[in-house]
């Protein structure tokens, strides 16, 4: 049997080997899917004893998906563009990596028809997911792309290494950095349960707002977004569910059908209010 996993921390919660048996039920493929717990000083060695067991892909996710990037001998071209990895190919003795953190983004985007062209576009965040996300939102032709984290200094280094119309903001100065289209939440403070601070002015309300997390840890963003008078505020999960299945394409040749799977997802976590 093929076997597969996702590799982060925490990882109980992850929906990939849910999404990933529905993928494989619909061709028919024998598939061994699993969460695997790895911090940045075990992933490594538990990477390596997946390999050893027979692992032939993997997904990866927070806090690792830079980490990821150096552990593989070659990248496909947008990994190695945003220096991010979400997606593991075994090939012979190596890892390749690639992103489609960013494809995922755009696709459930597209799906609730929020159109990027010449919009102005703030992205939370800089870490291995925003790197993807930042990318694939100045591909789209977002207008301006401005992007803050509270360390300075990567959100620098990130809008640097996009085009002109990419800035950095320091997130104390978000309340003078006017009004946006969209709002786009990468930061990981859902995870850890914090309460999410809402950081433009009161008057400056985008017409929509994004958490690329999905459930429990995207609802902090949620309710601020909301409270702030956001109309549209929209959690992560269809972008988990489309990456997931450019990851499954990836591995198995076949573009698996993204729409019950993401339907019967909704309606779980729904019901686990």
């Amino acid at each position: 049997m093929n076997r597969y996993a996702v590799f982060g921390q925490p990882i109980a919660h992850s929906l990939s080997p849910r999404i990933h048996a529905a993928f494989a039920a619909q061709f028919g493929i024998a598939l061994d899917y699993r969460a695997i717990e790895a911090g940045r000083d075990s992933f490594e060695a538990a990477l390596a004893a997946f390999a050893r067991d027979g692992g032939c892909g993997a997904n990866v996710t927070l806090p690792l998906k830079e980490d990821a990037a150096a552990f593989c001998s070659a990248l496909s071209e947008r990994a190695r563009r945003c220096g991010s990895v979400n997606t593991l190919i075994h090939d012979g003795d190596d890892w390749v990596g690639d992103s489609t953190d960013g494809i995922g983004l755009l696709r459930d985007l597209a799906r609730h028809d929020l159109d990027l062209r010449d919009r102005r576009v703030l992205l939370l965040g800089a870490g291995g997911a925003a790197r993807a996300a930042a990318f694939a939102l100045a591909d789209a032709g977002a207008r301006e792309l401005v992007v803050a984290n509270r360390t300075a200094a990567r959100a620098q280094a990130l809008a640097g290494a996009l085009h002109a119309r990419a800035r950095a903001c320091a997130w104390d100065a978000l309340r003078h950095a006017g009004t946006f289209d969209l709002v786009v939440n990468a930061t990981s403070a859902g995870h850890a349960g914090d309460v999410f601070e809402w950081p433009l002015a009161a008057d400056e309300a985008p017409a929509a707002g994004y958490d690329l997390s999905y459930g429990k840890a995207a609802r902090p963003f949620l309710v601020a977004a909301r409270a702030a008078g956001v109309r549209d505020a929209r959690d992560g999960l269809g972008m988990l569910v489309e990456q997931a299945a450019e990851s499954f394409e990836r591995w198995h040749g076949v573009h698996p059908d993204t729409a019950p799977v993401h339907a019967q997802l909704r309606i779980a976590l729904d019901a686990r209010g």
